[in-house]
């Protein structure tokens, strides 16, 4: 048996945001600041720059978190990582060229489990209504353990080279819950929901999107003089039936 202080009751920590056994934190002012730092702690809270926290409730299930994101956690919880002799390199393999840690572990049991702050936005999202959603690196925060999650590669090389969203991506597949860390707030994300539609963006501003969907890099115009007298080149073209979320400014 375990109780808390200071954690539901702490005035200055507003939860904005419950999905499932996810809860959303966010510190009102930043507290812990040196008198040099003060000033610019505090325009920063008035300007939304804030840090948040994600607390996992657990009840005999298990979550699957970014490797090194768990801050602390407390009751009879167990930790594993799921890196074996026999798939070290493979794991390596998919860290190195997404971004991602190595391991993802899986937390197991009954008690509380804190994430560690981030002044980046958090993002719930209900990886059943995507099918499969495909992240932009460095996207994944935690998620219900029973997601798969694996490392695709480009179909075809035009998206990989010249739509700078690299050559692999992490995907998520399943039902359950997850979290994203977003470099804009979840309020400023725009949606787009394409059936048998397309979408062309000027840039690598898509941050999530439908596995379903197709993504190459095309031509603005329709020859490469037009492209380029336009002022705008290339573009990354998404084109299919599946969701997009993609952030006003720039990443």
């Amino acid at each position: 048996m375990f109780n808390t202080n200071n954690i539901f009751n702490n005035q200055n920590m507003k939860c904005i945001g419950q999905m499932g056994r996810f809860k959303i934190f966010e510190h009102e002012r930043d507290l812990s600041v040196s008198p040099d730092a003060a000033e610019m702690c505090y325009f920063a809270s008035k300007m939304n720059v804030r840090r948040r926290q994600v607390l996992v409730e657990l009840n005999g299930d298990s979550v699957m978190l970014q490797g090194g994101a768990m801050q602390w956690m407390l009751g009879n919880i167990t930790m594993e990582t799921g890196v074996t002799a026999g798939n070290f390199f493979k794991k390596a393999l998919g860290a190195a060229v997404t971004g991602e840690t190595l391991a993802k572990p899986i937390y197991t049991g009954n008690g509380l489990l804190m994430l560690e702050p981030t002044y980046k936005h958090i993002i719930p999202i209900d990886v059943s209504q995507w099918g499969t959603i495909v992240l932009e690196d460095g996207l994944f925060l935690c998620c219900d353990a029973n997601i798969e999650h694996k490392v695709v590669g480009r179909s075809n090389v035009s998206s990989a080279v010249l739509g700078g969203e690299g050559l692999f991506n992490l995907t998520l597949t399943g039902n359950g819950m997850a979290l994203l860390e977003s470099p804009v707030p979840q309020q400023e994300l725009i949606v787009f929901n394409l059936e048998n539609d397309v979408v062309k963006i000027d840039g690598n501003m898509a941050i999530a999107w439908s596995g379903s969907l197709e993504f190459t890099v095309e031509k603005s115009g329709k020859s490469l003089l037009g492209s380029a007298v336009s002022g705008e080149g290339l573009v990354n073209v998404y084109r299919g039936t599946g969701s997009i979320l993609m952030a006003p400014t720039a990443k």
